[in-house]
């Protein structure tokens, strides 16, 4: 069995903007990394994600940015949650411009462990991303920060 997990939202935004607010850290720091985020997300870099909720920066490394299409990461799992021997798991961004002018956002990652703490991970990180997503939805169209003071 191949446990990974799948997010969707619509965003009424140009793909352009919304791509950009997950790859500027400046933007990502704004409704998202409650700790902040630090590096542009491009081919190949490590950047740092810091969130309240789960203190410490974490590094993210980038496998693969396709802009305003794709954007491909490698990060951490929790300690044995993870079935690569690194621990990291694979979280995929897919950015598609819909007629109406929104921009579709799916999120996929895999790479847990068919374990109860690979499972608890994989729920967690479904959590995580769909608040992203909500967050990001908040901020883009309304300027709105839902996670600031949410964790704290």
């Amino acid at each position: 069995m191949d446990v990974k997990l799948k997010v969707s939202g619509r965003i009424a935004k140009p793909v352009h903007e919304v791509f950009e607010a997950v790859a500027d850290p400046g933007q990502l720091s704004g409704y998202f990394t409650t700790g902040g985020a630090e590096g542009r997300l491009e081919t190949g870099s490590t950047v740092t994600w810091d969130f309240a909720d789960f203190p410490g920066a974490f590094p993210v490394k980038v496998v693969e940015v396709i802009k305003d299409k794709r954007i491909v990461l490698n990060w951490g799992a929790a300690e044995g949650a993870g079935i690569d021997p690194s621990g990291d798991t694979t979280v995929t961004m897919t950015f598609e411009a819909l007629e109406d002018g929104r921009t579709l956002v799916t999120i996929t990652e895999t790479g847990w462990g068919e374990t109860q703490k690979g499972l608890d991970s994989a729920i967690g990180n479904t959590e995580g991303w769909t608040g992203m997503l909500c967050a990001m939805k908040a901020f883009l169209e309304h300027g709105i920060n839902l996670r600031e003071g949410f964790y704290r």
